[in-house]
């Protein structure tokens, strides 16, 4: 634990703080990480006992080691770190608690108590500290909404989650409304294993806004959008280095709110496929060290995602408009089983390309498209507005089947938020929150603006996967294990 003294004194007593630690102390105003055997009651009591509005405010540069959940328990609490810092100074609530046998402790911070409404979550980080393992049965590192209203998390690191979701907003009685998440820093969520997957934004909450925020190496979806309707997604950006993501920005789900995305709008994203990884020669394309693709860069319509599980049920009156994609996907946009929405003016942007075939979980009668960045089944989707350019696809189902090739140059060469700024860490953190807007732009500008990127952005894709080689050991040596 940074900047605390663990040296034994003459008669067995465990000093807790330097003397340096005790005199800022005074003034904090905070709440310490230890006695660490202490810390999951002390926060507890303090939220439980200390009535609405109460702000529970953390010490910068500790790390929390709880054994249970933190709780919040009435209205318009919050949980921060003291002086609000954006970078790695943040406090660090770390998932401690027991896991044995697929069951146990999963969720850092809940706030879905039927007393919640205006909790706000700010400048914090959460490390699920999954390190590897299988995923555990329970709740995501962050679950907030349920039946509440006005809630707020911003400016939150959360990684490495133990169970599928690094930060999920539940519908409770379909009556949560209202929720913003905004200018945080997601991921690594999950591995691209079989059945390890885990997403990086997972809302269904009506009414709600997803912005401005920065999305590492999810697995399953970067943000994955349950109806939710009236909810609006924009600003964020989703990329990936090791690790292959099944859907970018996922529009799939019937349940819990019946395919309902009734005033739903997801506009100018940036979500960024694999880029290769090697150095660049005069050819284009390059390979990728991981074979790391996105599967489908925008998923609309259960089809898509679940095949024929679904049956005939569709999703209904979204809006995805101006989403910009760069890097290797197998499908860009690909849209089934939907009526009444409107897909307009995405584009394509920098270096791209579209790979993958038919994968041991397709079935014989699965129809997989050929790879494209714009794929429609017109046989499953009625009254929709659609952009010019997509190819049509009868009956088809199943997109996330598909396997990326194993190796080979197939990769296009391209900067993303890794890859162009020096702020990575070795426990996968990424550039802070607070400068998320000005990354993105920079990202955009950076890769259509250069046709074919230097040597120089080459060595630092090498030196951060050096960095992120933790994540690699959530992999598995055999990629025909993946979906």
């Amino acid at each position: 634990m940074k900047n605390f003294v663990t040296r034994k004194t003459s008669h067995g007593l465990l000093k807790r703080h330097s003397d340096t630690q005790l005199a800022e102390r005074a003034d904090e105003n905070c709440e310490p990480a230890d006695p660490a055997n202490t810390v999951t009651d002390r926060l507890n009591t303090l939220l439980q006992n200390s009535g609405d509005g109460y702000v529970l405010s953390l010490c910068p540069s500790q790390t929390y080691m709880i054994q249970a959940p933190i709780l919040f328990a009435h209205p318009n609490q919050e949980i921060s770190t003291l002086g609000y810092p954006r970078d790695n100074t943040r406090a660090v609530i770390s998932v401690a608690g027991p896991v044995m046998n697929g069951q146990g402790h999963t969720t850092a911070v809940d706030g879905t108590c039927s007393t919640c409404s205006g909790v706000k979550l700010r400048n914090v980080q959460i490390d699920g500290a999954r390190r590897g393992a299988a995923p555990t049965n329970g709740g995501g590192n962050i679950e907030m909404g349920g039946g509440n209203s006005n809630q707020l998390i911003e400016f939150v690191h959360s990684w490495d989650p133990r169970s599928w979701t690094c930060l999920h907003i539940a519908e409770g009685p379909l009556s949560c409304s209202g929720v913003t998440i905004q200018n945080n820093d997601i991921g690594p969520c999950g591995s691209d294993a079989f059945q390890e997957w885990a997403d990086g934004i997972s809302v269904s909450c009506r009414d709600s806004v997803v912005r401005n925020n920065m999305i590492q190496d999810p697995t399953d979806g970067g943000i994955v959008v349950f109806g939710s309707p009236g909810t609006q997604v924009y600003n964020n950006t989703i990329w990936i280095l090791n690790a292959t993501l099944l859907g970018g920005i996922n529009l799939v789900d019937y349940d819990p709110w019946n395919g309902d995305f009734t005033s739903t709008v997801v506009r100018d994203n940036v979500i960024l496929g694999g880029f290769a990884t090697d150095e660049p020669d005069n050819d284009t394309k390059g390979n990728n060290a991981e074979n790391a693709i996105i599967k489908i860069g925008i998923a609309i319509g259960p089809k898509t995602w679940f095949g024929d599980r679904y049956g005939n049920n569709v999703v209904k009156n979204g809006v995805v408009q101006n989403n910009k994609l760069s890097g290797a996907f197998s499908y860009g946009i690909a849209a089934t089983s939907a009526t009444n929405f409107t897909i307009q003016g995405n584009a394509m942007f920098g270096n791209t390309s579209f790979i993958g075939a038919r994968g041991p979980l397709c079935t014989d009668s699965d129809v997989v498209p050929t790879p494209g960045p714009f794929i429609l089944d017109p046989t499953t989707t009625t009254d929709m507005s659609v952009q010019s350019d997509f190819q049509h696809s009868n009956e088809a189902d199943a997109f996330t089947c598909v396997l990326p090739p194993n190796g080979g140059d197939f990769w296009p060469f391209g900067l993303n938020p890794s890859n162009s700024s020096t702020s990575a860490g070795t426990n996968g953190t990424k550039p802070t929150s607070g400068n998320t807007a000005g990354v993105a732009i920079g990202v955009i500008v950076a890769v259509i603006a250069t046709a074919i990127i230097t040597w120089f952005a080459r060595k630092k894709i090498i030196a951060h996967r050096e960095a992120a080689h933790h994540f690699k050991a959530t992999k598995q040596t055999e990629y025909n294990q993946k979906i």
